[in-house]
């Protein structure tokens, strides 16, 4: 039997043609302000580096913007990429947060660094293969924010037990997900391709931890809502030129939509990109309702968290007011 669903929003914080990176955070937090009381459990902040078209690389102080201007939605990173960060760091900032805002917070933790290695080089000087130690890090991360007597003590954060999410876009992260007993995000917003191996693993190997019980699976999927499908794909242009351009190793910004795609990219382009993203959610609601129950029969997910990449803001927030109408016409 299908389960309730659970509708959740990723940002990238994507930085729009003609504006800055001060716009993209006031855009941010005019979403999540947005969201805030709806039916959207958490608003997460993913973190990348060496990009312009992407301003979500200090990702914890932008959860501790939204959070001063929210006060229902929970807040987390979608997420701290461990291996450019130090454990108790992370325990202790996010520990901080928690003192200032409450019980309003979640880490969702990944074991690549979110961006190339040489950037990863000038983040993180040592030669720590964060990567490989991802599992013990992420235990060492509980523990600094339990109970649990250590050596070195993360104040604030000990005994906040502030929830732990793993993320994956393979199935490497399942097994420790799995391992560890905590929630699993894959990332099918730009790695669909493995997800059902994935989440087939995190179910069968799942483990029982203090935080979880069962598993609990969180699907990242790219989601445009309109009031038609004809507007769904007008839309749907701005993601496509998105990640046209993350082919092509380009910085541009997000650029508005356009009525033909065709005069932008050559054909082997248009199948490399829409060859990524074939789990995708659009169109009107009606269209996006149908395909969520298709997608729920395969995977029967816990929670979508939904990643929009559309230009005009008024229209981004209504996609997620769309979406956010389509989960409660599933749920019955």
């Amino acid at each position: 039997m299908p389960k309730k669903l659970t509708p959740s929003i990723l940002n990238l914080v994507p930085v729009r043609e003609g504006r800055e990176a001060g716009d993209a955070f006031k855009d941010m937090v005019d979403l999540a302000q947005h969201a805030d009381g709806s039916d959207y459990a958490r608003y997460w902040v993913a973190e990348h580096h060496n990009t312009t078209s992407i301003a979500s690389s200090a990702t914890r102080q932008l959860i501790h913007h939204i959070l001063q201007h929210t006060a229902h939605i929970r807040v987390g990173s979608g997420g701290v990429m461990l291996p450019n960060h130090s454990p108790l760091v992370v325990a202790e900032e996010f520990g901080t947060m928690h003192a200032i805002f409450g019980d309003r917070l979640d880490i969702g933790l990944g074991r690549a660094p979110g961006t190339d290695m040489r950037t990863a080089a000038a983040i993180r000087r040592n030669n720590h293969d964060g990567v490989y130690t991802f599992g013990s890090e992420v235990e060492d991360i509980r523990k600094y924010l339990s109970d649990e007597k250590t050596h070195v003590v993360a104040f604030p954060g000990q005994g906040t037990n502030i929830p732990l999410y793993i993320l994956g876009s393979s199935t490497d992260s399942a097994h420790i997900a799995a391992r560890l007993g905590l929630p699993y995000a894959f990332a099918a917003h730009f790695a669909p391709d493995q997800m059902d191996a994935a989440f087939k693993i995190y179910e069968r190997e799942f483990e029982p931890s203090d935080q979880l019980d069962a598993p609990y699976k969180i699907a990242c999927l790219n989601v445009i809502c309109a009031d038609t499908d004809e507007a769904a794909k007008y839309l749907s242009t701005t993601m496509s030129q998105f990640v046209l351009n993350v082919v092509r190793g380009g910085r541009n910004k997000l650029q508005p939509p356009v009525d033909d795609m065709g005069p932008l990219w050559t054909e082997q382009e248009k199948q490399i990109v829409e060859s990524r993203f074939p789990v995708a959610l659009l169109g009107s609601e009606a269209t996006v309702l149908d395909k969520l129950r298709l997608f729920q029969t395969q995977y029967n997910a816990d929670e979508i968290m939904a990643v929009s990449y559309i230009y005009d803001t008024d229209a981004q927030k209504h996609s997620y007011d769309i979406f956010e109408k389509v989960v409660q016409k599933y749920n019955g």
